[in-house]
Parts: C-alpha cells; structure tokens; sequence
C-alpha cells in the first residue's frame, strides 16, 4: 500500500476539523463570552524502516517515518475581550481571571465569564438561560434598584427604602489550567481532570479579577487572525489532496507496466 495517501488523508482529516474550528470562531464573533477555539496538532507515531548507514561513533542509525498528522486537543483561549457598556444593572463582566459558577438543572455546576443574568421566577440571581448563580443570591420581585459592587457584594433597594441592603456576595473561580474547561454551549465551560477542581476567591483577591455591572464581555474572536488561519488551513488541505493525487497517478503507472 501506498503509504502517501493515508498519510494525506490524516492532513485532510486534521486541516477539515481546523476549518470547523474556525468556522465556529467566526461565526461566534458578536457572542457574548464566547472564548475562541483552537487545535492543536501532532505528529503520528513514528515507523521503522530498516538499518541505516553507520554513523562516526560506529552505531547503526535507525530509519523511521512518520505517519501522517493527529489531534492532540481543542482548546479554548482564555484571553480576556473587550468590555461593552450596556448600562443594564443585571449585565456583569470580569475584569481579569475569574469564572461566575452556575448550578445546571441536573444539579450538577457550570462556569461562566458574565453575561446577561436574570432574577427567576423564585427570585434569585440566574444565568440567562435560568442556571441559579452560586452563592444563591435571593433579590426578590418587587426591587427597584440592584448594585453589583467589584468586589461581589450585591445591594439591593426596595419601595419605601432609602438605602440599600446587602443580601450576598459573588464569588469568583479559577483553575490551575483552563485551556482544560469544556465548552458546553451557553458560554458556559464543565471542569475536567485537566482544569482541575475550582478556587474559590473573593474578586479582586487571590489574583482575580473584578466585577463591572453594566458591562459586558465581547467574544476575543480576532477577525484577522481568523482569515489568516483559514487560508493556510485551505492550503494546507489543497497540498494533501494534491499528494492524493500524485500518489494514486503512480499507482496508476504501476499497475499499467507490461514485460
């Protein structure tokens, strides 16, 4: 067998899910949160192909060949987009290093970068797609006015108050390696073995960052940066389809020889 046309095929397969990635960086570039992906590639296992020349010290130099190209991981980069002023006083961001920790319907918990929250229907501080927000911060339906101070603590006023009351403070996670989250829609991220188990920190301690309420955080997608991936992703693709092509020209050639 021709090795040439697996080895071309594992580079298409590679450069096609490259092009996904982008697909999706791109088509994410006015989401909220949304923190832009990435693969990362490697070489395949290597494979003996015979004894080689001896080289000055008197050794045999081994002869080997690579295989193609595979994926290693999908990551996701964790750099910080911009802050867009909204004014709304349930929009917060952070400022800095940090995750929101939501609790998911199946009880299980969830990590965000901010967004649009929501007071539900039993009056606590939720995630735009309901997800109650940890510590469970309970605001009540009939405030007039909520403040999110940087440091977490949420202050709330009601008809007939003057000042404001303190019902609870936000707190802040962090991992020892976030490239590890899972994505798992929403501009929400799971914890694995890789992340790491979840810090927890007051904001603008323990090296992270602040809350800003009426602000919230532009996807990082970098458009240019985006085009120019893809064009070499293109590229790349087309060579290997030309390796294809020449592999299975001499194929050809072989397979027509005649005494």
């Amino acid at each position: 067998m021709n090795d040439a046309l697996y080895i071309a095929a594992t580079a298409m397969q590679a450069q096609q899910l490259n092009v996904d990635t982008i697909a999706n960086n791109l088509a994410n570039v006015n989401t909220s949160g949304y923190k832009a992906g990435r693969v990362n590639f490697t070489d395949l296992m290597y494979r003996e192909q015979g004894r080689g020349p001896v080289d000055e010290t008197g050794n045999v130099q081994s002869m080997a060949r690579g295989t193609g190209v595979g994926i290693t991981s999908m990551a996701k980069l964790f750099t910080d987009g911009e802050l867009k002023k909204t004014d709304g006083p349930l929009d917060v961001a952070i400022r800095g290093t940090g995750f929101f920790e939501v609790t998911l319907p199946d009880g299980g918990s969830a990590y965000m970068r901010g967004g649009s929250l929501q007071v539900n229907r039993d009056g606590f501080l939720a995630a735009a797609d309901g997800s109650v927000l940890k510590p469970n911060i309970h605001i009540g339906q009939d405030v007039k006015e909520v403040v999110v101070e940087s440091d977490g603590r949420v202050l709330v006023r009601t008809a007939g108050q003057t000042n404001a009351i303190e019902v609870g403070r936000i707190e802040l996670v962090s991992f020892s390696d976030p490239s590890g989250l899972v994505a798992l829609g929403q501009s929400q991220y799971k914890a694995t073995e890789k992340s790491g188990d979840p810090i927890y920190g007051t904001p603008g301690q323990q090296g992270l960052g602040t809350i800003a309420q009426g602000f919230v955080e532009s996807s990082n997608v970098k458009m240019l940066d985006e085009m120019v991936n893809l064009m070499v992703a293109q590229r790349a693709y087309e060579m290997s389809v030309k390796v294809i092509q020449a592999a299975d020209e001499m194929l050809g050639m072989s397979n027509n020889l005649r005494r």
